[in-house]
């Protein structure tokens, strides 16, 4: 048998299996900790942007001056396909406006809908809500707890490497020193060192 081989689970290897589990939980819980302090910050900042963006999104009456066109086709498979229409408003107040805007399906000429426009009257994109706010945050959280974890990982797995390379290293040495330092006779020669 050789001696390099383990001979089974001994004393030497049953420390490994809790050192491998602490090091598991220690990775995970810094993982679950930085995901959400990202979810955190992303949560505050969407929502300091939703509020800077509401104070310069405005809903106004629009009237449509055509009927609701086709989507695009690639538009045709979202979850719910814009139409749109030319549509005339007024903002800020007195002030005409006319353009495209975004419609429900089949709205027909001479329909009033409601649109978002910003402070100049052009038709713009609503202010983001809690919904969308929650999402990002929470795919954020979720993509830092997952590059947190693979660094732990790899840290953990670096360590362990390093460890059982130093320890090859010194097996190494010891083969060679060993028997000199006992006395005992090695191949080829003995092993007290005079040749």
């Amino acid at each position: 048998m050789n001696s390099h081989e383990p001979s089974g689970p001994g004393p030497s290897s049953s420390p490994a299996g809790p050192a491998r589990r602490t090091a598991l939980v220690v990775v995970l819980a810094i993982a679950v900790v930085c995901g959400a302090v990202a979810a955190a910050v992303l949560w505050r900042a969407g929502a300091a942007a939703d509020r800077e963006l509401a104070a310069h999104r405005h809903q106004v009456t629009a009237t449509t001056t055509g009927p609701a066109a086709q989507p695009a086709a690639g538009a045709r498979y979202g979850a719910e396909p814009l139409f749109s229409a030319k549509a005339v408003w007024s903002y800020p107040k007195g002030v005409p406006r006319s353009g495209t805007v975004d419609v429900p399906a089949r709205t027909p000429r001479g329909r009033a809908v409601t649109i978002w426009v910003d402070d100049a009257g052009a038709p713009a994109r609503p202010p983001g809500g809690t919904a969308d706010r929650a999402v990002t945050a929470l795919a954020g959280g979720m993509a830092t707890a997952g590059i947190a974890t693979g660094a732990g990982a790899g840290v953990v797995l670096l360590r362990r490497r390093s460890r059982a390379g130093g320890l090859a290293d010194l097996e190494r040495e010891w083969q060679r020193v060993e028997p000199v330092w006992s006395g005992r006779l090695r191949r080829g020669g003995t092993g007290t060192g005079d040749g």
